[in-house]
């Protein structure tokens, strides 16, 4: 009888166990869905101000000539850097380099380096990732000493 009881507890605390484990990796699944979802909102309503935008006829560098940024560095080669520097081309404003995490994989019309890299002055840094702007304009900031904005402000500023 004893080991009978010692052999329905360990299952029972096994089973227990388990569903503790399984619950805890859901929990941490859902958690990135969410954060993923909640990113991708925020690029779509970005990217839909930018088509407001050039719905009306207006141009991003219409923000840089007017704010006297000539040379720009663009942190974040995804789909809003890339359109942002074809946004660029023909205007007065020259993309000097790209900032990625993945600089080494990344291949465009300009230089990519990394934020670990040493960074050229420039006029002002823009920033494309949609999350973690603070932290990104901080560890900018202790490399360069120019303004590091991000590109959802400069698309509700024009």
């Amino acid at each position: 009888m004893k080991k009978g009881t010692i052999l329905v507890l360990s299952m029972l605390g096994g089973v227990v166990t388990g569903a503790g484990t399984v619950g805890k990796i859901q929990r941490n699944k859902i958690e990135k869905v969410k954060s993923m979802s909640e990113k991708h909102l925020e690029l779509f309503l970005m990217m839909n101000q930018w088509v407001k935008m050039k719905q009306q006829g207006r141009n991003l560098s219409e923000y840089f000539e007017r704010n006297g940024y000539k040379r720009i560095a663009v942190y974040g080669m995804s789909y809003a850097g890339e359109t942002f520097i074809d946004e660029l081309k023909g205007s007065k404003a020259e993309i000097v380099y790209g900032i990625d995490q993945r600089a080494n994989s990344i291949y465009a019309d300009v230089d990519i380096v990394s934020v670990d890299d040493a960074l050229k002055e420039v006029d002002v840094v823009v920033v494309t990732a949609i999350t973690f702007f603070d932290e990104i304009e901080e560890k900018l900031s202790r490399k360069l000493d120019c303004p590091i904005i991000s590109l959802e402000d400069v698309l509700y500023e024009i």
